[in-house]
C-alpha cells in the first residue's frame, strides 16, 4: 500500500494522526452498521421463505378448485362469474425503519371479501375457488411488499461492506503506512540534530 504523498512535517503528522482516528472510528461504526444490516436482511430472508412455502400451498389448492369449477360450473357460467365480481385495492408507499435507517415499500389493500354473484347456477367449490384466489391475493401483495424492502436493504448492505472495504483495505492502511513514515523521518531528524549539537557542543560553539 502506497503512502500518501505528503511532506514529512509535525502539522502533517498531527494530521493523518487525527485522519487514522477517524477512519477507524467510522470503520468500526461501518462494521456495526453492516452486521445489523444483515442480521435484519437474513430475518426477512426467512420471511419470504415462509411466505413462498404459503404462496405454494394455496397455489396447490386454488388450481385444482379451479379445475373442478370448470367442469362443474362451465366455461360460459365461469365467464359470467368473473364479470360480477368487481373490487378495488388500494397501494400506498408505507416507510419502515431498519437498523436506524428508512426504507420505502408498498402496501396493497385487499378490499373485504363479498359474494359477487348469486347462489342460482353455482356450486359450493365456486365459493372455495374464489376464497382460494382471494386468498393467494393476498400472500403475493404481502410478498411484493416484503420483497421491495428486501431489495432496497440488500442494496444498502452491499453499499456499507463496499465503504468498509474501502477503509479496511486501502484508507486505513495508507494512513498507518503515512503515520510510519512520517515518524521515521522526524525521528531520523531529530537524531541528526542531537547529533549536531553534540559536535557543536565539542567544538566549544
Amino acid at each position: 500500500m502506497a503512502k500518501q504523498n505528503i511532506a514529512p512535517t509535525k502539522s502533517n503528522l498531527l494530521a493523518i494522526k487525527e485522519q487514522l482516528a477517524v477512519s477507524t472510528n467510522g470503520y468500526e461504526l461501518l462494521e456495526e452498521k453492516r452486521e445489523i444490516l444483515v442480521r435484519e436482511l437474513m430475518h426477512l430472508v426467512e420471511q419470504v421463505k415462509k411466505l413462498e412455502e404459503e404462496i405454494d400451498k394455496v397455489i396447490q389448492q386454488a388450481y385444482p378448485a379451479f379445475k373442478r369449477m370448470l367442469l362443474m360450473d362451465g366455461a360460459d357460467q365461469i365467464e359470467r362469474i368473473s364479470h360480477a365480481i368487481h373490487y378495488d385495492f388500494e397501494m400506498e408507499e408505507r416507510v419502515v425503519t431498519i437498523g436506524g435507517m428508512q426504507f420505502e415499500t408498498i402496501d396493497v389493500q385487499l378490499p373485504e371479501k363479498e359474494l359477487f354473484y348469486s347462489f342460482l347456477g353455482t356450486y359450493a367449490n365456486t365459493d372455495e375457488t374464489i376464497v382460494k384466489f382471494f386468498e393467494l391475493l393476498t400472500l403475493l401483495a404481502q410478498m411484493a411488499s416484503i420483497r421491495t424492502i428486501v431489495w432496497r436493504l440488500a442494496e444498502e448492505v452491499k453499499r456499507t461492506q463496499r465503504r468498509v472495504n474501502a477503509l479496511d483495505k486501502m484508507i486505513i492502511p495508507q494512513a498507518k503506512e503515512t503515520k510510519t513514515y512520517i515518524e521515521s523521518v522526524l525521528e531520523e531528524r531529530e537524531r541528526e540534530n542531537i547529533f549536531v549539537l553534540k559536535a557543536l557542543k565539542k567544538k566549544g560553539l
